[in-house]
């Protein structure tokens, strides 16, 4: 890609003019006001670094685990549902960049590539999301097939029983395949490239479900089952019958408040994950950067905590690992990379967030990520510089 790329939102600025606007906006999103949305990252942008010099920089390593899996840096791919619809089959290339840089990627139940077609593309393992459906014959069936096709860890999303509303996904129409109406035609004869990418693909529809449920074989009959089937009697009973299906690492995501950790770490998960659904769910919740000290200080030594939301830089990333994170997960900004250039898009968007987490460590006089604690951080967030200060 070009070399004059070098932060997240050069990758946003091309993919909102590649990306046809109903998915553009889709991604790009948050519900009600917007309010948590634009929280997630303005909260990030208070927190400062103490810079320290005079130290040795030398062999740096952004190497650590999450969810019990090696990782390069600790950053995996969150799951997006209708990836597919930035770029053509854009789960499968979204798994590949993962791959190359040695993170992991997390499949969406909303996906456009089936776990089949990803299985298919990729040597390394991939974790899966599961939503929790009515149909409890689905879910299963699920499970079962992230186990065959090698999924090493299951994402289960909690926060996701109701949708919230999102004006601008209303305003647009929003359908996979789009619906074809005179505004939809003309933004997509603006967008030839994304055009052309689409007509070379046979996935253009949710993948994991068309050809699982009988009945479901088209986009009206997919749009009306799936209208129906997020389960708002989600309750942790359920929880605790997945965690029996599944027998690799479950990570619960979707924790905001202390008591839900608690009870998550009841279950018996490896994870939670610290997050609002970037937005999209409860407007007026707290950014998740802002939530995560209280969840990591409740049960970080219980359980592995990890966060997602507002994450657009690898100095983002290093915040969150200072206040407690063992990891994060990126969602819109991989989403971007995509949408930009496909799978060198999304290779480009990873590369820019390692450069920028090891080159602020190193700044902040650190050279091994899992060192990495509140005291690289300026009060509010971080301790007492008195009591921080060395030599």
């Amino acid at each position: 890609m070009d070399p004059t790329i070098t932060t997240v939102e050069d990758l946003r600025r091309i993919a909102k003019r590649r990306v046809p606007r109903m998915f553009y906006d889709y991604a790009d999103s948050g519900s009600w006001t917007e309010g948590t949305y634009r929280a997630n990252e303005d909260d990030f942008a208070a927190i400062q670094f103490r810079q320290r010099v005079a130290v040795d920089m030398t062999n740096r390593t952004l190497a650590t685990t999450m969810a019990g899996q090696a990782v390069a840096m600790p950053v995996a791919l969150a799951p997006t549902g209708m990836t597919g619809m930035q770029h053509a089959d854009g789960e499968i290339l979204a798994a590949r960049a993962a791959q190359a840089a040695g993170v992991p990627f997390t499949l969406s139940t909303m996906s456009i590539c089936s776990i089949e077609d990803v299985a298919e593309a990729v040597s390394a393992p991939f974790w899966f999301q599961l939503y929790f459906m009515r149909d409890r014959a689905f879910n299963d069936r699920l499970i079962d097939r992230a186990a065959a096709a090698g999924c090493s860890a299951l994402v289960l999303t909690l926060d996701l029983q109701i949708l919230g509303q999102r004006h601008k996904d209303i305003r647009n129409g929003l359908s996979a395949p789009p619906r074809l109406t005179p505004s939809t035609v003309l933004d997509l004869l603006t967008k030839p490239r994304w055009c052309l990418q689409m007509l070379g693909t046979k996935r253009r529809t949710f993948r994991n479900i068309v050809g699982h449920v009988e009945g479901v074989g088209d986009t009206r009959s997919i749009s009306a089952w799936t209208s129906q089937q997020f389960d708002p009697r989600l309750d942790w009973d359920d929880v605790a019958r997945i965690r029996d299906r599944w027998k690799g690492p479950l990570i619960l995501k979707g924790i905001l408040d202390a008591e839900d950790a608690e009870r998550a770490v009841a279950t018996g998960a490896e994870s939670l994950v610290v997050s609002n659904h970037g937005g999209r769910q409860l407007d007026g919740a707290p950014s998740s950067i802002a939530i995560l000290p209280e969840i990591v200080e409740a049960v970080g030594s219980r359980i592995e905590v990890l966060m997602d939301g507002g994450i657009r830089s690898g100095q983002d990333v290093l915040k969150a690992v200072a206040l407690g994170a063992k990891g994060v997960f990126i969602g819109r900004s991989f989403l971007y990379g995509l949408g930009a250039g496909g799978e060198a898009g999304v290779a480009r968007c990873l590369e820019i967030i390692r450069k920028e987490l090891d080159m602020t460590m190193a700044l902040c006089g650190h050279r091994d990520i899992r060192a990495i604690d509140r005291a690289i951080l300026r009060p509010p967030h971080g301790p007492d510089l008195t009591a921080a200060r060395m030599g």
